[in-house]
């Protein structure tokens, strides 16, 4: 049996990636702090630094380099190109003008959930979440909810890439209790994230599918656990996620 090989990097390549997630984190850094950061020498990071600079990827001011604004081209470029962006704006609005709390959607890539789109009804608490952050999909509602219509298969690749990291003692990190936990999704329509990312957080979520098995992402409610009790939780608050996850797989069709 041949031995898998990891496939062939670029590591120049790897060096621009490192600089903009860092500057991606730390908003603002100077030659010396990015170098001491990533372990290169301040003569690679400079040169890296100044053809993103030429070519209008970064900023900089009084020596220190930021993100310049052409990243907002490239993200609305990929919302474009998912079809239904207006759909899932316009149903998130609504949902959280019924609900009157926190209404995120997510979608899977490279094995994490994506947030693409949050609104804050009227009672909605301030999340960690923000547009474009990744969160690994065993650990929240939405995620789950998307994990529950992958083959079993696909699921294992996930866990395998990413691991069950353990956030809080509710957290699954077992693979036998997480397959568990999908199969209850997949039976009653939604997932339930119980303070698993967050202590004090409750959310609901329902997966969005698209034609065929193409899993679109997934939509969710989150309010203190406080407010998430009773029927609230257990019905009232499933059924408006569902109705929405509805509503955007209806108008992906037409898209």
């Amino acid at each position: 049996m041949s031995k898998k090989t990891e496939p062939r990097t670029v590591q120049a390549v790897q060096t621009t990636l490192d600089i903009i997630e860092y500057l991606q984190e730390t908003e603002r850094a100077g030659v010396t702090e990015i170098a001491n950061e990533l372990g290169h020498s301040k003569g690679t990071v400079h040169s890296h630094l100044t053809t993103l600079k030429q070519n209008e990827y970064l900023v900089s001011k009084n020596g220190e380099y930021s993100l310049s604004l052409r990243y907002i081209d490239f993200g609305e470029t990929v919302k474009d190109r998912l079809g239904i962006y207006s759909v899932i704006t316009d149903e998130l609005n609504d949902l959280a003008a019924d609900s009157g709390e926190l209404a995120q959607f997510a979608t899977e890539e490279h094995g994490k959930a994506v947030y693409l789109y949050k609104v804050r009804g009227e009672n909605a608490i301030e999340s960690a979440s923000t547009i474009g952050r990744r969160e690994y999909l065993h650990c929240i509602s939405l995620g789950k909810a998307i994990l529950s219509q992958f083959p079993d298969e696909r699921v294992h690749e996930v866990l395998d890439m990413h691991g069950m990291h353990a956030y809080t003692q509710k957290t699954i990190t077992d693979r036998a209790d997480l397959f568990e936990e999908l199969g209850a999704i997949r039976e009653r329509g939604y997932a339930i994230d119980d303070g698993e990312k967050i202590r004090g957080l409750k959310c609901v979520s329902a997966p969005v599918l698209g034609s065929g098995d193409d899993v679109l992402g997934a939509v969710s409610v989150s309010a203190p656990s406080r407010r998430m009790t009773g029927e609230r939780f257990e019905e009232e608050l499933p059924q408006m996620v569902q109705r929405s996850a509805n509503v955007i797989e209806i108008n992906s069709k037409f898209s």
